[in-house]
């Protein structure tokens, strides 16, 4: 039932994509260590240059490609022959930038959600082995982004992510008032998402669930319910390769399950997190009287109106070890964490395994 996944000309031996989290929470060592696992990586773009030597505290545009492209680097001394791509938000102001870094790094694959990336083939068209991925949350997203992608770039994805705001972390693709209502059915959109490829478009590629999936009864389930593979994220976090601080992954494993809940982000998208200390973020800012010191999306309301806090520096301050004034997102299963791991026990407990090896051998 555990198949290998192919997205574009990339081939991996578990059906598994580590999500990108970020500030810097998926760097390098995560995501090197995943592909040696025999997973794809992810380094998340966003905000990457912060905690970085190339960031002076002033320069953060110039600061994150060139952290970016350090941190594909990092992840192929520790997988060489590994699959290493990136997560590009589309509403950072500079996405384009960061999706040509991804490319010139050695990214062998782009995940772009937080928007619709409509125009990803454009900023990739002189890399084509670089196999292209967007995450939709609904099926006519998923129509949008092929339509216009076949009509102005004669392209079509490698890979669709299908994520579940019901459950997933970070920045979600729904109104707030529609997340937990119930209307949303994740594998029916899989499904939807698969049907519309191969009915309109004669088109067979994988569709994968995100959200919700943390061991290997929640794979099982997504594999049998019809996707093709599963993004993780949240639990890549409590294990010693992890780049986030030792602090972050404790939050994690201290938290209980109502302890985690939805936020507005001054990006104009929900988001979800560990909020028992929520309230200090948004008075650390105030009490310094911080403005919009990098710029770094497109729409912010802290930019424009003050309202909220800065979101990409409140990230960047928790992957530090400052989880008092600093967001901690996390999906609906983070409560589950109970201890650090390393990546390979991960994948040992989700594909059978024993230092690697299938049991079954």
């Amino acid at each position: 039932m555990i198949k290998s996944l192919t997205i574009g000309r990339h081939t991996v031996p578990y059906p598994l994509i580590q999500g990108g989290m970020g500030v810097r929470i998926s760097g390098g060592n995560l995501a090197g260590h995943v592909a040696r696992c025999g997973g794809i990586g992810l380094v998340a773009t966003a905000g990457i240059g912060l905690n970085s030597p190339h960031f002076d505290g002033k320069n953060f545009f110039t600061a994150d490609p060139l952290a970016l492209k350090d941190e594909i680097a990092k992840a192929y001394a520790i997988a060489p022959a590994g699959v290493i791509g990136t997560n590009c938000m589309v509403a950072v102001t500079n996405y384009e930038t960061m999706v040509r870094a991804s490319c010139e790094g050695g990214a062998k694959l782009i995940v772009s959600g937080a928007g619709l990336p409509l125009n990803l083939p454009e900023l990739t068209a002189d890399f084509p082995d670089v196999a292209l991925v967007p995450i939709v949350s609904s099926v006519k997203a998923a129509e949008l982004i092929v339509r216009k992608w076949k009509k102005g770039f004669d392209r079509f994805p490698d890979a669709i992510v299908v994520e579940d705001p019901g459950t997933a972390g970070g920045h979600l693709g729904e109104k707030m008032e529609k997340i937990g209502d119930g209307s949303y059915d994740q594998y029916a959109t899989v499904r939807g998402v698969k049907a519309y490829l191969r009915d309109d478009w004669q088109l067979d590629i994988p569709v994968i669930a995100a959200g919700g999936i943390w061991d290997r009864a929640d794979l099982l389930h997504a594999l049998k319910q019809g996707a093709d593979g599963v993004q993780m994220a949240s639990r890549f976090v409590c294990t010693e390769e992890c780049d986030a601080a030792d602090a972050f992954k404790q939050m994690y494993i201290s938290c209980h399950k109502e302890d985690i809940g939805l936020m507005m982000s001054p990006a104009g998208l929900p988001g979800r997190a560990i909020l028992t200390h929520f309230d200090k973020i948004r008075e650390r800012d105030v009490a310094l009287g911080v403005r919009c010191p990098s710029g770094c999306l497109k729409r912010c309301t802290y930019k424009t109106d003050q309202e909220r806090f800065c979101i990409v520096h409140a990230l960047d301050r928790a992957q530090r070890g400052d989880v008092e004034t600093g967001l901690v997102f996390c999906g609906t299963n983070a409560w589950k964490a109970d201890r650090i791991t390393t990546v390979q026990a991960i994948f040992d407990e989700l594909f059978e395994l024993k230092n690697g090896v299938p049991l079954k051998a």
